[in-house]
C-alpha cells in the first residue's frame, strides 16, 4: 500500500485531473491512516462527479471518522438517495450498510441533543415536529382513493376527549359486550360474514382477504340501511350508534358493524375512499398483540378506549396474538366540515351512484 500511494501521488502531479483515479488515491491514503490526504483526494473526485455514489459514501465515512456527524449524515443521505436511482455496486454494499446504520444512530443522537436544548416538557405536536426534523417520523398525508376534500388537518389519530358524545356510548359498553357474547353463542360461525366481498357486476377486489372470514363483519347498518335482524338482537348497540354523528347518505351511509380480526390476520396497508370522515373503533372484545398503524403511528385496542382515525392515510391492522379482536366500527363526519359542505358531499355521492347505473335496461 505505501508503494501504491507513492505511485498514485506521483500520477496526480502528472495526469490531467479529469483522468486521475482519485478514489484509488483516497483509498490508499486512508489505508495508511492519512485521513486528510484521503479526503482531499475524494474532494477532487466529487468536483468531477458530484453524483458518484462511491465518492459520496467515502466522503461520509471520512466525515464520520472526523467526528462531524452533520456532514457525515448529509453525504451518506445523498449517497443512498443517489444509489436508489442509479444503483449501488456490490463492492460498496458494506459501506452502504454502514451508512444506513450510522444514520439511524446519528438521528437518535441529534434528537436527544435537540430535546436537551428545549427547556421543560414539550407538547405532543412539538415532539412530533422534532421527530420529523430528525427523521424518526415521515410526513403522513391523506391520500383517499376516490374523493379528496382540501384543507383538512393532516392528523392520524384523534383523541377521545375531542368527542363528548363518546362518553354516553361507552356507558353502554357492558351491555354491548353482553350482546356480542349472546349473538356468538346463538349463531356461532354464522354471526359474521367476510368483510371483503365482491359484486357480480364489478371486478373481484384485489385484496388478500377477499371472501376470507378471518376478517369478519356483523352489520347493524349497511350502505345506509338498517339491518333489521341485527338491530332487533342488539338494542344497546343500536342505542350507542344512535348517539354518534354518522353520515346519512342514501345508498351509502351509515355503515356500522362489529369488525372481527381473528388470530394471525393481517389487513394489508391501504387507503380509505374519502377524507371527509373519521373511522371509530369502540373495542368490544380486546386481545393481546393487536395493533393498528395509521401513517407512522401505531396504537393498540384497550377496553374502554375508542380509537378514532383518518383512514384516508395509509393504515393497516394486525392480530399477532392468539385471541380474536372485535370492535364496533362506524364512521362519523370530520368535525371541521360545515353542514352545507356535508350536504353537498352527500349529493355528490348520490350523483355518483346514479350515473350510468343502467336502471331500466
Amino acid at each position: 500500500m505505501p508503494r501504491a500511494a507513492e505511485l498514485l501521488r506521483a500520477a496526480a502531479k502528472q495526469v490531467d485531473a479529469a483522468k486521475m483515479l482519485w478514489p484509488a488515491l483516497a483509498q490508499a491514503e486512508l489505508a495508511l491512516g492519512n485521513r486528510g490526504a484521503a479526503e482531499a483526494a475524494i474532494d477532487q473526485q466529487l468536483q468531477l462527479a458530484f453524483r458518484d455514489v462511491g465518492a459520496l459514501l467515502l466522503k461520509g465515512y471520512l466525515r464520520e471518522q472526523g467526528g462531524d456527524d452533520r456532514a457525515a449524515s448529509s453525504f451518506y443521505r445523498t449517497a443512498l438517495s443517489q444509489g436508489a436511482v442509479s444503483g449501488i455496486p456490490g463492492s460498496l454494499a458494506t459501506l452502504a450498510q454502514q451508512a444506513e446504520a450510522f444514520l439511524q444512530t446519528a438521528d437518535l443522537r441529534f434528537a436527544d441533543h435537540l430535546l436537551a436544548q428545549v427547556e421543560g416538557k414539550v407538547s405532543p405536536r412539538m415532539a412530533e415536529a422534532i421527530d420529523l426534523l430528525t427523521g424518526q417520523r415521515q410526513i403522513d398525508l391523506q391520500r383517499p382513493s376516490v374523493f379528496y376534500f382540501p384543507g383538512l388537518p393532516q392528523r392520524r389519530f384523534f383523541e377521545v376527549e375531542e368527542f363528548p358524545w363518546l362518553q354516553p356510548m361507552l356507558e353502554l359498553l357492558p351491555a354491548m359486550q353482553a350482546e356480542l357474547a349472546a349473538v356468538q353463542a346463538d349463531e356461532g360461525s354464522e354471526s359474521f360474514v367476510p368483510y371483503v366481498t365482491g359484486s357480480t357486476d364489478r371486478p373481484v377486489p384485489n385484496n388478500p382477504l377477499y371472501q376470507d372470514p378471518r376478517w369478519g363483519a356483523h352489520y347493524f347498518w349497511k350502505d345506509g340501511a338498517e339491518v333489521a335482524a341485527a338491530a332487533a338482537r342488539c338494542p344497546a348497540t343500536m342505542a350507542a350508534l344512535a348517539i354518534a354523528p354518522m353520515p346519512r347518505i342514501p345508498g351509502r351511509a351509515p355503515t356500522a358493524l362489529w369488525s372481527r380480526l381473528k388470530p394471525g390476520t393481517h389487513i394489508a396497508p391501504h387507503h380509505g375512499m374519502l377524507n371527509t370522515r373519521l373511522i371509530c373503533h369502540v373495542p368490544i372484545r380486546t386481545a393481546p398483540d393487536c395493533t393498528l398503524r395509521v401513517g407512522s403511528e401505531t396504537r393498540t385496542w384497550e377496553t374502554g378506549k375508542p380509537l378514532i382515525f383518518d383512514d384516508s392515510m395509509e393504515h393497516e391492522a394486525r392480530n399477532a396474538g392468539g385471541e380474536e379482536r372485535v370492535v364496533l366500527l362506524f364512521e362519523v363526519w370530520r368535525p371541521e366540515i360545515a353542514e352545507e359542505d356535508r350536504a353537498a358531499i352527500a349529493r355528490i355521492f348520490q350523483a355518483i351512484d346514479s350515473y350510468g347505473s343502467g336502471e331500466g335496461l
